[in-house]
């Protein structure tokens, strides 16, 4: 067992939200990918944007940043914040769909969920989009790659987990 604790749990083993009021706010950042890998086919109908359903990076991207402004209703003991920027951007191989989200904020508690909810929910999108041309697809690799702020500062993902 680590000797890391349980900061959403409370002594008596019940889930708590975490005080941040003692905290000061910061600027805080965070940066999630994620993938959604596909046929080629699929890939190159969203590249030459011939996908029925319309625009799936357009689609996606707005999708992304309602759901980085909407995670604490989705996470259960997420705080609200105020989400200050977000940034969508797509990298498109062979035969899958690469999302990164960038989270900003000035606040008490760091924006990796919203940053991980963003790219979840962009995948999400680009599936439901392509699904009538591609029911093979999947979704991968979503985590957190970098954060910075607050009291734990600057953490990247190492290179060997990449």
């Amino acid at each position: 067992m680590s000797d890391h604790i349980l900061s959403h749990i409370d002594p008596l083993g019940r889930a708590q939200m975490v005080d941040v009021t003692p905290k000061d706010p910061t600027h805080r950042r965070a940066l999630a990918r994620g993938k959604v890998k596909m046929l080629p086919e699929t890939t190159a109908m969203v590249a030459s944007n011939a996908v029925a359903k319309g625009d799936v990076l357009a689609a996606a991207r707005i999708a992304a940043i309602q759901a980085a402004k909407r995670c604490a209703d989705l996470i259960p003991l997420c705080h609200p914040l105020l989400v200050g920027a977000v940034s969508i951007n797509f990298t498109l191989g062979d035969d899958y769909v690469e999302v990164e989200a960038s989270v900003e904020t000035v606040d008490r508690t760091g924006v990796e969920m919203e940053a991980l909810t963003a790219v979840s929910v962009a995948c999400l999108t680009i599936y439901d989009m392509c699904k009538s041309a591609d029911r093979s697809m999947t979704i991968s690799d979503v985590a957190l790659w970098e954060k910075m702020g607050g009291r734990s500062g600057v953490w990247r993902r190492p290179p060997e987990s990449r």
